[in-house]
């Protein structure tokens, strides 16, 4: 099995748009990785986007090839690491065709384990697509509530869903006024309760929150398929202590407290790690991946990071990756490795020469497999990494898989013959979505 996946353009999408691909991204266009991850046959799928803006083009301007626009775009690859489909969804240009996927923020995939791909994004909106990416099947989605404007309820499901070991769902839900926001933000961790089909959608047992009282919550903000302790998540029920009242005991609310949620990963079947971190953080700012079990119990973080020395903010690497019984982070000052205890059992610093290269690269998840799937920001090559059993050969194991990298990455230029590290495939006629 290869290390090294390329995350492809289609040259339909370059040639229509006149995509320069030797033009910096500081002229207004570019390629963002948001998420990797893999099935248990060993299909591996990526989500990352591509867009154009320029100041000077006119919004509605229709001429493809200077309109601003923005797709997103999935591919499929085989488990030898061939791309086998690219699917375009959620476009934002003049004149575009209307995409089935609901589209949102921090839109992530899970595969679920009945083998469909499931798109998500806050707030609480999840498409079905099928597994080789030729349609849509089904939509659960809703516009969330802002201020000031009239709440239309929707159909929600999870802003998020990761499979636990078992296939158990583990979901992130939003609420309004988190935080004293004016809209639905992520705010609720919980588990399913039993399957999620086209045509079933199971309630979701809350087992974390991050804000123990949002603000201004009226009936309109009860979402039934979310429940704690047998009723409805909104008003005043919801698990307590929250996030925040665990870790920031007697804090005032501040945009530089502990705010935002980030996705959780699943440790087993039940128990998680759920970062929180402040929105308008910077290096010592307040994070926290916290340890939540399913009986709705907080255990602890994970320890041994430092806020300073150890920040995530640093190049913002917020991701939380889990497998096999140990929890996995990636910033800029290493790579760390802890067990089921949360205690910190390997430390791979970015200062030994040898993991140096780490720097460059993303987390996003971890396989079924066991292996670390980490994204290439420049070069858009996803990385997998195999982790040894014993954590003790993490570092021989990454070393392993960089040296692979820097063979494999040698092999497709050779084949791709890429344009400032852009992998535009021939002859690609991507599906629309």
């Amino acid at each position: 099995m290869p290390y090294t996946l390329p995350l492809v353009l289609p040259d339909s999408l370059v040639d229509a748009h006149q995509l320069d691909l030797t033009a910096p991204y500081s002229a207004g266009w570019g390629v963002h990785a948001y998420d990797v991850v893999a099935a248990p046959n060993g299909e591996t799928y990526a989500l990352y986007s591509v867009s154009r803006y320029t100041p000077t083009v006119d919004r509605k301007e229709p001429d493809p090839a200077i309109a601003h626009f923005t797709y997103r775009v999935i591919t499929r690859y085989s488990p030898d690491g061939v791309p086998q489909a690219t699917a375009l969804c959620c476009p934002w240009a003049p004149n575009e065709w209307a995409s089935a996927v609901a589209n949102g923020n921090d839109m992530t995939l899970c595969v679920l384990p009945d083998g469909l791909l499931t798109a998500n994004a806050h707030p609480d909106r999840t498409t079905f697509i099928a597994p080789d990416l030729s349609e849509v099947v089904a939509t659960y989605e809703t516009e969330g509530r802002r201020s000031f404007e009239e709440f239309v309820p929707g159909d929600p499901f999870a802003g998020s869903i990761s499979t636990t070991p078992s296939g158990r769902l583990l979901c992130v839900t939003s609420e309004y006024g988190v935080r004293g926001y004016g809209n639905s933000l992520p705010n609720i961790v919980g588990l399913a309760d039993g399957a999620l089909t086209p045509d079933h959608k199971p309630s979701i047992r809350a087992i974390a929150s991050l804000d123990p009282e949002p603000a201004r919550q009226t009936e309109d903000d009860l979402r039934p398929h979310v429940r704690f302790e047998g009723r409805p998540v909104g008003l005043d029920n919801r698990p307590r202590p929250s996030l925040t009242e665990t870790f920031e005991p007697g804090a005032l609310v501040s945009r530089f407290g502990l705010d935002q949620l980030g996705r959780p990963a699943p440790l087993s079947d039940d128990l998680f790690v759920v970062p929180a971190i402040a929105r308008r953080g910077s290096r010592g700012g307040s994070f926290v991946f916290a340890l939540v079990n399913d009986e709705a119990e907080v255990t602890g973080p994970l320890q041994g990071m430092d806020k300073w020395g150890d920040s995530p903010f640093t190049g913002e690497c917020f991701n939380v990756a889990a497998g096999h019984g140990h929890a996995f982070h990636l910033n800029r000052y290493g790579l760390y490795a802890w067990d089921s205890d949360g205690q910190l059992q390997t430390k791979l610093s970015t200062q030994d020469k040898a993991f140096k290269p780490l720097k460059n690269f993303t987390l996003m998840t971890c396989s079924p497999a066991g292996e670390l799937l980490l994204v290439h920001a420049r070069q858009h090559l996803v990385l997998r990494v195999p982790v040894p059993g014993n954590l003790d050969q993490l570092g021989t194991a990454v070393e392993a898989a960089l040296r692979g990298y820097t063979k494999e990455r040698t092999a497709l230029k050779n084949l791709w013959a890429p344009t400032e590290w852009h992998w535009v495939q021939p002859d690609a006629q991507a599906h629309r979505l």
